[in-house]
């Protein structure tokens, strides 16, 4: 015991550390320039429905927090990311923190007893190992994610993020973290975060805490004297954000919406006042993005049109978190409908959020706030709602002083805990929208930033007002995070047992092909007892886009293969496919919008092939090189649309060429740029205009010289089509 504490001292010096800091150059400074964790982290990725997220060993998911001490820009908005397929949107999620909070504790380390003891994890900074003890964190998996080959490579969207390190085909979802960790009051948390696949339950996540007074106050096994916790409080915070595909708007400063300024923070269940949401439904604290206040109009911020090109809203999501359950007393193991007894809206730099594990000053403001009660109203309505619900009056971030806008907060408690008891927390976490529909949100914004009707409203009434189109389309997403909601308390109240999709193929083969691309699969997913088919999608240049349908087949007209002919030259395929059931055990509820006898599909994110391994069209070898062909000549980048797409704007294609050659491109003054071994046996070589130096070439006279570098023979006749050496050249011109 005695050289355990000797350990615990030795920590204690980096925290005394650390709070001097903080005093020296404020909270807010140091989070702003500091924000990391401290101590070997560990990460878990959940990928395989359409929110996607990370999870960290130390119990929160702090901002800029994935990759510790990097405090990348990139790291901002990199979870809660929904849809999961449109790559370019960042996520919701820029920093969560979980504060246990307790009382009279007499501190093992220094002998001090503090009237309150808070520990923390996050919401910008974690201290591992001297503040927060990681045990474990883990990945459970319902069944192996299928082995998913692009021309022979692996190519599954999600090879390296789905690091399962065991398959137990008892639990309840697709996918469970465990994650165990210890602090020093000796409470000990075991969180468990459930994802589903079945696509009425795959926008959310369920998270179950267990919060025991095991007296362990360290991960090497070190225990204080048994004691009973009095006042014990569990808080957790969402900062969330919702511009991460536009961070500046026409207007906003950089200060603006990507770091949380605009966000608007809602409540509802704590009241029947609040939303009109009566207590029994749910209780959920909820956000979405708020107009900025240099708008022409707040109305013309709603949903945050994206004016640098006028071609989406990039603020559309909303978001939250809904209580599924609370014990009401480690003796009473039955869901207390008071909890959470907290629900505020702090500062996210400010309000106390510094960590400082022995400063006393701070732990009791934070113990406060843990403590506070709910508002008289919620962040939302002291900026002003009109009768639609949309913000109006005040704008978001002019509401208060904090330059990192304001969080939720939802405290529960407080508990007494004597040796051995515990409290189990439910929540669930999701994200809706209608971002979900990629197309809609383009034509809303088209339709809005042109001024062009018909404004057909989601009801299918018209309106003439392109503000009351475009706002109320974005509302829709509060109805979307409320249905969400219910799903996920429904699926907790059923015990998990949702009627589950029959699982993906276990294996998914693309190959590139001359005339056509050759999709095959395998037939393990047919033993499901429902199965009635696949559906094969496909989308063309890039995969954050919309996928269309281009075969299916039921049970009576099964098969394994597809051939893919109408897949164009020189463009990049991507793929998925998914198995279907015949819908006869999904018995429906429309009171959450679920239809009655609709299969239920499997994931798409399984079977996804990775934006690094596009499928394409390639061309045989020529049998001459007077046959090679640069297309286009010339290339004119105005015309970049017609020629391969937007997604490969830069492309240029030498067709006709020898199995294996070596091109090199020089400038018209002689001078080579780019040198490219053609080896794929193939008569296409694709090549992106640029140099050997990855810069982007200019305007101008090209040459292409081409060699033979291989003796290649006629495989029927044994005639010698190319010998090595022989050469050729072609001229080509780049306008840009």
């Amino acid at each position: 015991m005695k050289g355990s504490i000797n350990m615990i001292k030795k920590y204690l010096v980096k925290v005394s550390i650390l709070a001097s800091l903080f005093c020296l150059f404020g909270i807010t400074g140091i989070q702003q320039l500091y924000a990391q964790v401290t101590g070997p982290q560990e990460i878990k990725w959940m990928r395989v429905n359409a929110l996607h997220h990370w999870f960290s060993s130390g119990g929160a998911e702090i901002e800029y927090g994935r990759r510790s001490r990097t405090f990348l820009a990139t790291d901002q908005l990199d979870g809660l990311r929904w849809p999961g397929e449109y790559v370019n949107n960042k996520g919701v999620n820029a920093g969560k923190s979980l504060w246990i909070g307790t009382t009279n504790f007499e501190d093992p380390v220094n002998g001090i007893t503090y009237p309150y003891k808070v520990i923390c994890a996050g919401r910008a900074n974690m201290n591992l190992n001297s503040e927060i003890y990681p045990e474990d964190i883990s990945l459970l998996a319902k069944f192996e994610r299928p082995n998913i080959l692009v021309n022979d490579l692996p190519a599954s969207d999600i090879e390296f993020d789905d690091e399962v390190d065991n398959i137990d085909n008892t639990i309840p979802s697709d996918r469970m973290v465990v994650n165990t960790f210890h602090t020093p009051v000796g409470i000990s948390v075991t969180r468990k975060i459930l994802a589903f696949t079945q696509q009425y339950h795959d926008n959310y996540f369920i998270y179950e805490y267990v919060f025991k007074n095991t007296g362990l106050i360290d991960n090497q096994g070190t225990t204080m004297t048994p004691r009973t916790l009095t006042g014990v409080v569990f808080q957790f915070q969402y900062r969330y954000g919702f511009a991460g595909e536009s961070y500046l708007n026409a207007w906003p400063p950089p200060v603006g919406s990507p770091w949380g300024r605009n966000t608007i923070n809602d409540v509802c269940g704590q009241d029947a006042n609040h939303m009109g949401i009566p207590p029994n439904d749910f209780r959920a604290v909820w956000a979405y993005y708020g107009p900025y206040s240099t708008a022409p109009s707040l109305q013309d911020d709603i949903g945050l049109p994206r004016y640098a090109d006028g071609s989406v809203l990039a603020g559309t999501d909303f978001a939250g978190v809904v209580v599924l359950y609370a014990d009401r007393s480690p003796q009473d193991h039955t869901n207390d409908p008071t909890q959470p007894t907290t629900t505020q809206f702090i500062g996210s730099d400010s309000d106390d959020q510094g960590l400082g594990p022995y400063d006393a000053g701070l732990m009791s403001r934070k113990y406060a706030r843990m403590t506070a009660g709910h508002p008289t109203e919620t962040q939302a309505e002291q900026i002003g709602k009109d009768d639609k619900g949309w913000p109006t009056v005040a704008s978001a971030n002019d509401w208060n002083t904090d330059t990192g806008g304001y969080s939720s907060v939802q405290g529960f408690g407080p508990y007494t805990l004597a040796p051995g008891d515990s409290i189990r927390i439910v929540v669930a976490e999701g994200v809706a929208g209608i971002m979900k529909n990629r197309d809609l949100v383009k034509e809303i914004a088209n339709k809005w930033f042109t001024n062009t009707g018909p404004f057909i409203l989601p009801d299918g009434s018209t309106t003439t007002d392109r503000n009351v189109y475009k706002n109320t389309w974005v509302f829709t997403g509060k109805d979307s995070l409320f249905q969400t909601f219910r799903r996920a308390i429904q699926n907790f109240q059923s015990g998990y047992d949702i009627v589950q999709p029959p699982p993906p193929p276990d294996k998914f083969e693309v190959k590139s092909g001359g005339n056509r691309i050759l999709l095959t699969w395998s037939n393990s997913a047919e033993s499901h007892a429902n199965f009635n088919g696949y559906l094969l999608y496909r989308a063309e240049g890039r995969t954050d886009s919309n996928y269309t349908l281009i075969f299916s087949c039921d049970k009576n007209t099964v098969a394994n293969s597809y051939e893919d002919k109408t897949a164009r030259r020189g463009f990049n395929y991507y793929y998925y496919i998914q198995t279907k059931d015949d819908g006869s055990t999904n018995l429906g509820d429309p009171t959450l919008n679920i239809p009655a006898g609709a299969p239920l599909l499997s994931s798409k994110y399984y079977t996804k092939t990775s934006v690094s391994s596009p499928a394409f069209l390639t061309r045989p070898p020529g049998t001459s090189l007077s046959e090679i062909r640069v297309v286009p000549n010339p290339y004119n980048i105005k015309a970049n649309a017609l020629q391969f797409g937007q997604s490969a704007p830069d492309r240029l294609a030498f067709y006709g060429l020898p199995p294996y050659c070596t091109i090199n491109i020089f400038t018209e003054t002689g001078d080579l740029i780019e040198t490219i071994e053609h080896t794929s046996s193939s008569g296409d070589e694709l090549w992106h205009s640029l140099t050997s130096s990855r810069q982007l070439v200019v305007s101008g006279l090209y040459i292409a010289y081409f060699e033979v570098s291989r003796d290649t023979y006629d495989e029927q006749t044994g005639q010698l089509l190319f010998k090595k050496g022989e050469n050729t050249f072609r001229k080509f011109i780049v306008i840009r």
